[in-house]
This record gives C-alpha cells, sequence and structure tokens, in this order.
C-alpha cells in the first residue's frame, strides 16, 4: 500500500454517479492515508447508482463545485455514470476544475463516462486516452486518441474505461500521487 499521508484529493460528482467508480478510489486513498474530499453541484448528499439504472446509496458531499480550490488539492477525480457525467460535463466550474487541474501538472483522474468532462472542457484535442467505449467516437471527434486499454496515462491524465479498471485506475492514481 502507497503511503498518501498528507495528499489531498478531490472528487467531482453529481446524482446518479456510478458508485464503484466514486467509492472505490475513495475508500483505496483514505485506506492509504489521503484526505479526501466529494464536492457537487450542491451539498445534498448525492445519489448513487450501480449499471447507471440501479440507485444503491447516497454519499456526503464536503461541499459544492464553487468551493473547491484546485490549488489546495493534489489530485481530482471525476467518476463516471451516464447520468452524472452528461450533468456534470455541463457545468462551467467543472470544466474549469479540470483545466486548472492540468495546467498545474496536478493528476486528473476521470473512469468511465467521465471523459465527457474533457470533450466538453476542451482538454482531448493531442491526448491519448481511454473512456467507456461508447465514447470513442466523441473523443476522437475531439482530436484525441482513443484507445481500449485499462488505464492509460497520458501526462498528468489519468482516465480508464469502466468498473472493471478500478484496480489499475486506482493504483494508477496512487503512483501519480506517490
Amino acid at each position: 500500500m502507497t503511503d498518501l499521508t498528507g495528499k489531498t484529493v478531490a472528487i467531482i460528482a453529481t446524482d446518479f454517479f456510478e458508485e464503484a467508480e466514486l467509492v472505490t478510489p475513495r475508500d483505496a486513498l483514505r485506506d492509504s492515508g489521503a484526505e479526501v474530499r466529494v464536492y457537487s453541484t450542491g451539498t445534498d448528499p448525492i445519489q448513487a447508482v450501480e449499471g447507471d439504472t440501479t440507485p444503491t446509496q447516497k454519499v456526503d458531499v464536503d461541499g459544492t463545485l464553487d468551493d473547491l480550490d484546485v490549488s489546495a488539492v493534489d489530485a481530482v477525480v471525476v467518476p463516471g455514470g451516464t447520468v452524472n457525467a452528461d450533468r456534470i460535463r455541463v457545468e462551467e466550474r467543472a470544466r474549469a476544475i479540470a483545466r486548472e487541474a492540468l495546467d498545474a501538472g496536478k493528476p486528473l483522474a476521470v473512469i468511465c463516462h467521465g471523459p465527457w468532462l474533457l470533450v466538453s472542457a476542451g482538454l482531448v484535442e493531442g491526448r491519448r486516452l481511454t473512456s467507456y467505449h461508447s465514447l470513442a467516437d466523441d473523443v476522437r471527434n475531439a482530436g484525441g486518441t482513443w484507445v481500449d486499454e485499462e488505464v492509460v496515462v497520458d501526462g498528468t491524465l489519468i482516465t480508464s474505461r469502466d468498473p472493471d479498471d478500478l484496480p489499475a485506475f486506482v493504483k494508477a492514481l496512487e503512483d501519480a500521487l506517490a
């Protein structure tokens, strides 16, 4: 286990995020000693789903997207879930957070449908990444190179395809933070 004591990670999500894609990295990073905070569009707990359709637990949030100071965190994580990803991609503050993280050279870890945020933020052109397979055309049309791999690291951008890739996704994020 990587010791991440002293590291701070922000997770940004809205309702209907894919449960495993938020909970697994959150818990693994916390177990490694990192402080992990969840930010959303509001302050109410956000609804998790499994397989995009089955509601599971609600997750407490620590603040709104406007409360997140990217300069005060070491990394940003964006879980998927089709509805979550479609909602967060239209939030200007979420797009700005993604840009700020990459501009500052901080790890930005994005999984499943989460790369829609990258497309909407104008962060895909010239990059190599992966996502849920149905986003391949979106990535290519935005000027990126889409590949079918469990985890892709392009500079400080870390991407994965789906919940099956979570072990590799979390390891790549831990490695980037170490």
